[in-house]
């Protein structure tokens, strides 16, 4: 009897455990928390990263404008500074995209530069920045003094609408320079 008494048990307790399965509405309510605090930690650092990536075009494309400009001045005396002339560089690029607009530009007769603007400004201007691309004619230093060569400069701005260059000022147009620097409320890309 004593047998059918155990036997009977174990089974009372494992058919009660059948009953019992599932979750239980705290810890539905924990899972639930849990997923909301992990989401709100990775959300703003998912979209971030997408703004980067804008961002990267722009600094892609500038670069590229950069280097083209440097090789355009190597083959013809002058640079490219007439939107229309975009083409002569040779690379393929549209003036607009979906994120930025790219004007080129001259600086006065001493060099060019390139202005990414975003397409459209957004209320925040810390999620599209601005970036302007200047490439002068310059001279090098130390053993061989004197060289021309070409320089450029590449810098980002959070205020899109402020975006520009500043060179050497009082040097004859023509005349090489030896230093391209960012404008006021902006800082070099290396």
């Amino acid at each position: 009897m004593k047998t059918e008494l155990k036997a009977k048990f174990i089974q009372h307790i494992l058919n009660k455990k059948k009953n019992d399965e599932g979750f239980t509405l705290i810890e539905l309510l924990v899972v639930i928390i849990i997923i909301g605090i992990l989401s709100a930690i990775a959300l703003p650092s998912f979209l971030n990263q997408a703004n980067k990536a804008r961002s990267s075009e722009a600094k892609t494309y500038v670069g590229s404008i950069n280097r083209a400009q440097q090789a355009y001045v190597l083959e013809n005396p002058t640079f490219v500074t007439a939107q229309t002339n975009f083409n002569q560089l040779g690379l393929g690029i549209k003036t607009q995209t979906e994120n930025y607009t790219y004007t080129l530009g001259n600086l006065g007769g001493k060099g060019a530069d390139v202005i990414a603007r975003p397409t459209t400004p957004a209320a925040n201007p810390a999620i599209l920045k601005g970036f302007v691309g200047s490439v002068a004619v310059g001279q090098t230093t130390g053993a061989a003094t004197g060289e021309a060569t070409t320089i450029a400069i590449l810098c980002e701005t959070n205020d899109p609408v402020k975006v520009g260059s500043t060179m050497n000022t009082g040097v004859p147009q023509g005349t090489p320079i030896n230093n391209i620097n960012c404008g006021a409320g902006q800082k070099a890309v290396k």
